[in-house]
């Protein structure tokens, strides 16, 4: 059977699919998840690693040549290694990627590479260990860093490091942008986006953190006390980076020539003068990149998300244990169809960033 491209109702071509692996994650970072993580699903409620390779066979032939393998923390599941090499030998696939907090890492990266990883991204939120233990609940920063380590011994290429920028935070920009001088990696800050709402987060209210009026403690890290202000505009950050790197002494930020690391992301792409590696700027909220955008997503429980602002979803489990192959790429070339042409002003998302696959 021949191979298509797969343009969706506004001619988007649609070339790259972000798999959530599973909800489960061995952190619990405050805009990703409560506390006491999400509720537990059952064996049976989500895609085993034989489904997951069996749809990226099939939507292969309809355009799909990258893919990205998310959480929660993917490399908490037991499946991730031998679900890549079925992914690496299906013959239209030109890149496998990841996303991980990088924890697991260092003991996984052999193995991982082995199977036909090509790369990593990596969340680092923060360098102050007191902030990066508070901000993941459950990590540490030396975890992090050895991530960082592992994936560029291990050669995958490229390295980015994924930080999600929120203005209550106030986080040392500069510090993780200066990882990028004497390291082959490409730091990307990421706007602040609203995933998860109030219904979404009643779990988290007990939590210590929660903000005054429901238990009294401070808002600093609690989820459902942020919002739009919270929001760091990419153009205002990476000003802000540029005028510290310029005081630090190491020079402001020059534009990269062309489209910056290898990938299929939205990111604009800065360095410093003579840096090994680039600073590239997310602008989800202020400078939306829709127009571009070239992504589905699916789900650990099996469907299929046009728009990660928007709850319309698509289920394919079901037909996927079937084994009716025609109704699972009906209803992907629907989910496809109807993908809208740009995301709405949003407050929030019936599932937690987690749930939906980062």
């Amino acid at each position: 059977m021949g191979t298509r491209e797969l343009r969706d109702g506004f001619g988007r071509s649609i070339t790259y699919l972000r798999i959530s692996v599973t909800d489960k994650c061995n952190y619990r970072c405050v805009y990703c998840m409560p506390a006491e993580g999400v509720a537990a699903r059952s064996h049976e409620e989500l895609l085993s690693a034989e489904e997951i390779a069996r749809f990226v066979a099939l939507v292969a032939r309809e355009g799909i040549r990258r893919i990205r393998l998310t959480g929660g923390e993917p490399l908490v599941s037991h499946r991730i290694v031998p679900l890549i090499r079925s992914i690496r030998v299906i013959p239209e696939i030109e890149d496998i990627s990841l996303t991980t907090n990088g924890a697991l890492l260092p003991r996984m990266a052999d193995d991982l590479r082995d199977a036909g990883l090509d790369r990593v991204n990596i969340s680092l939120d923060t360098l102050d260990p007191a902030q990066f233990s508070r901000i993941t609940r459950l990590g540490r920063l030396e975890q992090a860093m050895a991530g960082i380590d592992a994936a560029l011994a291990y050669g995958f290429h490229p390295v980015k490091v994924n930080t999600v920028v929120v203005r209550r935070l106030h986080q040392d920009a500069l510090g993780l942008a200066r990882l990028s001088l004497d390291r082959p990696v490409h730091v990307r800050f990421i706007e602040y986006m609203p995933i998860g709402n109030e219904e979404t987060m009643a779990a988290c209210r007990n939590e210590p953190h929660c903000p005054p009026g429901r238990s009294g403690a401070s808002p600093e890290l609690h989820p459902e006390a942020w919002d739009a202000s919270d929001i760091v505009p990419s153009d205002e950050l990476r000003e802000a980076i540029s005028a510290a790197g310029e005081a630090a002494g190491i020079g402001g930020l020059v534009p990269v020539d062309g489209a910056g690391p290898d990938g299929a992301g939205p990111a604009r792409y800065w360095r410093f003068p003579g840096a090994a590696g680039t600073v590239g700027f997310i602008s989800a909220m202020s400078n939306h990149f829709c127009s571009r955008c070239n992504r589905l997503r699916l789900t650990a429980d099996g469907t299929l998300r046009p728009c990660l602002f928007s709850d319309d979803e698509y289920p394919v489990r079901e037909a996927l244990r079937a084994g009716d192959d025609g109704r699972v790429l009906d209803i992907y070339r629907t989910a496809i169809a109807r993908k809208p042409l740009e995301h709405e002003t949003a407050d929030g998302t019936a599932r937690f960033m987690s749930q939906i696959g980062g």
